[in-house]
């Protein structure tokens, strides 16, 4: 079996860029990949992010991505002297190259797809109180302004806040909301059929396509794509 990757992340209207990501190789060959979205923006956000992301790869690859998450959310557990430690949401994944499954985990509204060749489907929930409210009937458009709530994240990760999926599809799409929720799910998927073969030029398109909103604030995007190939 043959893992390739693209990796792409692109700064949005507000300050710097929140976002980071992160691919990681074992000498095996197994692929540990963290796609991580800092919440807020500012110093600590900014320069911290990175580090989480790297330690969420290299730690998904070794111990698989429940560890990956939970290792990274110690590095902000704590609020720090100053009180104002960053914080995120995460999605990371492992992908061994004698296994045709690969694992994700998650928290917060950091997501993760996978295509078959065929269907784009989403194996993540985001763990928004908007996403809660439409689960138990709430009206739509009071849901909606609840969106941006989020109801666990990684300073606050727990090994029952961090949820689990697998799949055996052959590329799987990890995203920032800079990347799903600033475009429509049909130009998402549009893009994955058009660019499938080749990561890199997948996770270009994704960030690229994402668009601002009626007021012009465009988030922070960013993408890993892996390609899963059985030979």
């Amino acid at each position: 079996m043959t893992i390739t990757t693209g990796l792409a992340t692109r700064e949005g209207t507000a300050q710097d860029n929140a976002d980071a990501a992160k691919v990681y190789v074992l000498a095996d060959g197994t692929v540990g990949a963290a796609v991580i979205d800092g919440i807020g923006h500012g110093p600590h956000t900014s320069r911290t992010a990175p580090l989480l992301a790297e330690t969420a790869a290299r730690i998904s690859a070794r111990r698989g991505p429940l560890g990956g998450l939970l290792s990274a959310s110690e590095l902000i557990a704590d609020a720090g002297a100053d009180g104002e430690e960053a914080d995120a949401v995460a999605v990371a994944v492992r992908v061994r190259p004698d296994d045709d499954i690969a694992v994700i985990n998650w928290t917060g509204d950091s997501r993760a797809y996978g295509w078959d060749g065929d269907r784009l489907e989403l194996y993540t929930d985001d763990h928004t109180v908007g996403k809660q409210l439409r689960a138990n009937g709430v009206a739509l458009d009071i849901a909606r302004e609840h969106d941006n709530w989020l109801r666990t994240s990684l300073a606050r990760a727990t090994i029952g806040t961090v949820y689990t999926a697998s799949t055996r599809d052959q590329v799987v799409i990890l995203t920032s909301d800079g990347v799903h929720d600033q475009m429509p799910a049909d130009t998402l998927e549009d893009l994955v059929r058009e660019h499938q073969g080749e990561p890199q030029a997948l996770a270009d398109a994704l960030v690229a396509a994402a668009q601002p909103d009626q007021d012009g604030y465009r988030d922070d995007a960013t993408a890993i794509v892996i390609k899963i190939t059985k030979e």
